[in-house]
């Protein structure tokens, strides 16, 4: 059981990128990274100075049943991500899992009934929810500014492995999960639309696509040697929503020179609402007679909800680390016993993974799928109104 007058102690399983982003959030967040596993307890203890942890764990089971764990991040490849979290529920620690929650939805329903039975707080770091501009966006749509939303489309793309001769264990099924492009950065997307619009995506059509059949191994010395690419480079998904809208979002780690750009754009007929993620610091809001940019300083935002996660002053941009470390502190005040609003949770993770799978199942498929569960994830918007009633075409 946690001391409420000591810092929270927490255990970092996975020493990459994401490892170094959580034990950042960590250090920001108040706790302490008190342990550390990596792929054995060499990389652990390796990777302790730049993790700022206390101690290598022997092993991934370990850190999860020490005394001085109070909260298990997993940031390991996503094969394991189900039986690593199903461990610390079962210690009865708090737990924050990398998404996907699961690799598949079967896996991902099975952990959120067990954290919901064990009680123990669960969170996975859907981080883009919590940029000062997105809630902005979130408070404003949800106060109608905009009308009756009936639009709701935009992109997410990276170029990370535009090069034929980049490849990741992400490019692997059997460790990264049937999806890759979609199921690494669509469902971000997905799940800051549902989050700041309150409208759930209830069926779809998607396609699929690679820029490159074949990419190196990973895991062999010789560059050389290559294996056939079985998931995806990007997809196209278009969507219709339970309050009438219609959607559509393009998905892409192969496109040159875009970084990290999630760009979303809803629209109602009185306001369209837009932001990139490239250039966080602002909020594009857009009339029939007028269009202007709004700063996400603490000094410019409007709503109770930006102010909130505005720290700085405007002209003063807070990035995807800020964004994360507010997650955590927000998970942190949670098992504190507070109850943050907007805090994404395995239920969340849930919704990504059979978003995940409707996708995939278009796709093979060639038609319009529905996207069961709908009753799981973020509440719908008040005071919005009702969209126009779509006349169905399967």
């Amino acid at each position: 059981m946690t001391n409420p007058t000591h810092p929270l102690r927490s255990g970092i399983i996975g020493t990459g990128f994401m490892g170094s982003v959580h034990a950042a959030a960590v250090r920001a967040a108040g706790g302490t990274v008190t342990r550390v596993a990596g792929r054995s307890h060499a990389a652990a203890v390796q990777s302790l100075a730049r993790l700022g942890g206390v101690a290598a764990a022997e092993s991934a089971g370990a850190l999860i049943e020490s005394d001085d764990v109070d909260v298990v991040h997993i940031c390991t490849p996503n094969s394991t991500h189900a039986e690593l979290a199903n461990l610390a529920i079962a210690a009865g620690k708090s737990v924050i899992c990398e998404k996907p929650l699961a690799t598949t939805a079967k896996d991902a329903e099975a952990l959120h009934a067990a954290a919901k039975h064990a009680g123990v707080v669960n969170a996975v770091p859907f981080v883009y929810r919590f940029y000062p501009a997105v809630r902005e966006a979130r408070a404003r749509l949800q106060a109608g500014e905009a009308g009756p939303l009936w639009l709701l489309h935009g992109s997410y793309l990276q170029d990370w492995l535009a090069d034929a001769g980049a490849s990741n264990w992400r490019v692997d099924p059997t460790l990264g999960g049937g999806s890759r492009a979609f199921g690494d950065i669509g469902v971000h997307w997905c799940d800051l639309m549902e989050f700041v619009t309150g409208h759930r995506i209830q069926r779809l059509v998607a396609q699929t696509g690679r820029a490159f059949t074949e990419r190196p191994q990973t895991g062999r010395i010789s560059p050389r040697t290559t294996a056939a690419v079985d998931t995806e480079d990007g997809a196209t998904v278009m969507f219709e929503t339970d309050q009438g809208a219609i959607g559509s979002l393009l998905v892409s780690q192969v496109s040159p020179g875009r970084k990290n750009r999630l760009w979303f754009s809803f629209e109602g007929p009185e306001a369209t609402f837009s932001f990139n993620q490239e250039k966080p610091d602002s909020l594009w809001v857009g009339g029939n007679t007028y269009s202007r940019t709004i700063s996400s300083g603490s000094d410019s935002l409007s709503t109770e909800q930006g102010r909130r996660y505005a720290t700085l002053p405007s002209g003063h941009p807070q990035g995807y680390q800020d964004s994360f470390n507010a997650f955590v502190v927000d998970v942190y005040a949670a098992v504190r016993g507070a109850a943050p609003d907007g805090l994404p949770d395995f239920r969340d993770g849930l919704r990504a993974a059979r978003i995940t799978e409707a996708v995939l199942e278009s796709a093979a498929a060639g038609r319009w799928v529905d996207v069961p569960g709908r009753d799981q994830g973020s509440s719908a918007l008040h005071g919005s109104g009702a969209a126009p009633i779509l006349e169905r075409k399967s």
